[in-house]
């Protein structure tokens, strides 16, 4: 009888950021909360689960989020609580209880980290994903919806992805809605037999979302249903209209898409999204748009929203990889003396900023210049007995192969001129 272990892998859904991934992770992160500071955004960060109902009142009952995907559970004190499958209603629910829109301060805030829907796994779509996350709270005025996707814009442009289009259309408000939701839901009742189960079931709970299905066939049927711009009041035609001309000024080119309705009860007015052919069939980068009910809704401020999100795993697909290497220092140490040297520098050296690594095996010359190949490193330091005596060690730039002997000065100066 075999006695051997099994394994405990990953759960179905999640994957481990390995460290040779997680630079790139970092590399893009900063690059995000970077642009988000220059458009006067700050920080915030909220608990990983929330009460149930917080998501539920936000996101709607009726959601697909809601009715299939959340991992809800009862703790020990009898709560049902639900790891956030988004992030909006926590953002609005963190606004409310501390008071953050009586403070003077700008309501822009930004969020990076894990979300959690449970959902058919496949490429790019994890059951534990991650998301990059903006809210603007308390603006009325079309511009700053045209301010965002211009900064959605910026972030792509900063990160090098090419291949995107802009995707925007209105969903209107709760005055001007339930005239589009009569008109559309009569229209698909006219083609229940044609649509999927699941459409069926949207028909009476939200018509609206007909429109996230990923079926052809339904697809194609929704293309001939009513479109809700045509249903627009004359306080959502002109935001609308204002949204654009605001796009245009910026010279960002756009598509106006009918049937961009978001999956979330809480839109109103402005929807966008972003989108990459390189995605394939879910080719959304980025989406999001203005939700003026929400606080309101919350028993908060009667204070507007607008905002959109990420999902990191879908953009870090499209982010070329770096092409320049950082500078990293592989320090090649022959014997004791030479080891305590190298630890010594080494240390100098990190205090100008530049990555050094020192490694305490018992390695040949060799074998040690093996590894720092492997590694990937710019530049080795080589240190032995002779160079500890003389106060010079060996400095070889590893892409060209060029070896000379330096001073500790001088190769304190050296890297204190590369960073």
């Amino acid at each position: 009888m075999s006695s051997k272990k099994k394994q405990i892998a990953a759960i179905k859904g999640t994957k481990d950021i390995l460290p040779q991934e997680v630079r790139k992770w970092q590399r893009v992160e900063a690059k995000a909360k970077g642009i988000f500071e220059l458009y006067g955004y700050r920080e915030i960060r909220t608990p990983i689960f929330e009460a149930t109902e917080l998501f539920e009142k936000g996101t709607g009952q009726t959601s697909d989020i809601v009715t299939k995907e959340m991992y809800s559970f009862v703790d020990k004190g009898g709560r049902s609580l639900t790891l956030r499958p988004e992030y909006t209603p926590s953002i609005a629910r963190s606004i409310i209880e501390n008071g953050l829109h009586l403070q003077p301060q700008p309501l822009r805030f930004y969020f990076i980290g894990p979300m959690f829907r449970y959902d058919k796994p496949q490429k790019g779509r994890y059951r534990q994903f991650h998301q990059i996350d903006i809210e603007v709270f308390g603006e009325k005025n079309p511009a700053i919806d045209a301010e965002i996707v211009e900064m959605a814009d910026f972030l792509c442009d900063s990160l090098n992805i090419t291949d995107k289009r802009i995707l925007v259309n209105s969903v209107g408000c709760r005055l001007c809605r339930p005239a589009y939701h009569r008109d559309l839901k009569a229209s698909a009742e006219s083609r229940r037999d044609e649509l999927c189960s699941d459409c069926q079931r949207k028909i009476e709970t939200n018509p609206l979302r007909l429109f996230d299905c990923k079926i052809e066939a339904c697809q194609e049927i929704a293309q001939e249903f009513p479109k809700i711009t045509g249903y627009l009041c004359p306080e959502c035609d002109e935001h609308f209209r204002k949204f654009r001309s605001y796009l245009d000024l910026y010279g960002i080119k756009y598509r106006l898409e009918p049937l961009l309705v978001r999956g979330l009860d809480y839109y109103t007015k402005t929807t966008f999204e972003i989108i990459s052919s390189k995605l394939g069939a879910q080719d959304s980068i980025l989406g999001g748009g203005r939700y003026d009910d929400m606080m309101k809704d919350f028993g908060g401020p009667d204070i507007c929203g607008t905002g959109f999100a990420v999902g990191m795993e879908r953009l870090l697909s499209l982010v070329p990889s770096e092409e320049k290497p950082d500078v990293f220092v592989y320090f090649v140490t022959m014997g004791e003396e030479a080891r305590r040297a190298g630890m010594e520098l080494a240390r100098a050296i990190r205090r100008v900023g530049v990555e050094c690594l020192i490694e305490y095996k018992d390695r040949s010359l060799r074998n040690q210049m093996s590894r720092a190949d492997k590694l990937g490193a710019t530049w080795v330091l080589i240190l032995g007995e002779d160079e500890v005596d003389q106060g010079v060690y060996q400095l070889k730039r590893m892409e060209s192969g060029e070896q000379k002997t330096c001073s500790r000065e001088e190769i304190l100066k050296i890297f204190s001129e590369s960073t």
